[in-house]
């Protein structure tokens, strides 16, 4: 790397930033975010960017609004001191869930901040694991949406389990656990659920053999935990031998640690697309980093090279 390479991170993954510019043999560029005494940011971009590619790793994680507008203060600090190019990395991309009117009168909010990334100035998005991937049609940038999926497959590879199944923990994640199931080669099965309203869900059956087998449920993220935990109580159960559960993004808001801590599961794995506090961290927990991907696009794009075959 050189001059006209630059990598910045502002609050919400410095350590994941870290580790990607360890792999790249560089260092993270030097800013300042402050705050106003009303909260307003303000952002001091402390050495030149002029006319390098730039790379700000951010995740629009909680506490979502504040790193939001941090992301854009940053853009629009980094295109008015006449950065070449923007390049945004965003592992974990906040407001993928509101990707269409479910109801009437609601906003698409995964559209707008596609539209206030734009309009501040960023000339590229990289993300992991979109929670909707049409989400990448609503920007008029090119946008490259990697997979977690082969990392958390090569995990279970390594573990070698005897007798796997990969379980969706409804009908809208089979793609997901297909592609798991592909991977480890192995079936799959899905819990067939009703979710009446946010945070809260109710299994009615397990479709597929799950009997005296190692059950891995396979989600984009966990956030308040009620789908998965249902899930593990349910293949319990429908007599599944041991449950797993994975995902790439760990939101975890609410009561998923506690739920978490008293469900039937023997492991839980996530990446360090989010950067849990140690209260966090479970004991059966083992997070896997992101750190390779991101730092592999990263260099892909810098040196122009093909990126799509880190998302096939």
């Amino acid at each position: 790397m050189n001059d006209k390479f630059k990598l910045f991170t502002i609050q919400s993954n410095p350590l994941l930033t870290q580790e990607v510019a360890d792999q790249l043999g560089c260092t993270i560029g030097e800013c300042t975010v402050n705050r106003f005494s009303d909260g307003e940011v303000q952002i001091h971009i402390q050495e030149s960017v002029r006319g390098a590619k730039v790379f700000i790793l951010q995740s629009t994680s909680q506490p979502g609004n504040e790193h939001v507008i941090e992301l854009l203060i940053m853009i629009d600090a980094l295109k008015r001191a006449s950065a070449g190019e923007i390049n945004v990395v965003i592992p974990y991309f906040g407001y993928a869930r509101q990707d269409r009117k479910a109801r009437s009168r609601e906003p698409i909010a995964a559209k707008l901040i596609a539209n206030l990334l734009e309009t501040a100035g960023a000339d590229r998005v990289v993300t992991v694991d979109l929670h909707a991937p049409q989400i990448q049609g609503f920007f008029n940038i090119p946008v490259d949406p990697l997979q977690g999926i082969p990392l958390l497959a090569q995990h279970y590879i390594k573990k070698n389990l005897v007798n796997p199944v990969v379980v969706a923990p409804n009908t809208s994640g089979l793609g997901r656990a297909r592609k798991l199931a592909e991977y480890i080669d192995a079936p799959i099965a899905f819990v067939d659920k009703r979710q009446p309203e946010p945070g809260f869900a109710q299994a009615i059956d397990i479709v597929g053999e799950v009997k005296g087998m190692d059950a891995i449920i396979i989600d984009d993220l966990i956030d308040t935990a009620a789908t998965v935990t249902l899930a593990a109580h349910s293949l319990v159960e429908n007599g599944a031998k041991d449950v797993y559960t994975c995902c790439t993004h760990p939101v975890l808001t609410g009561p998923a640690i506690e739920r978490l801590a008293i469900a039937p599961i023997k492991e839980i794995v996530v990446t360090n697309t989010i950067e849990l506090p140690i209260e966090k961290q479970l004991d059966n927990m083992t997070i896997l980093s992101m750190a390779g991907l991101l730092a592999d696009a990263i260099y892909r794009i810098y040196k122009e090279q093909s990126v799509s075959t880190l998302f096939q």
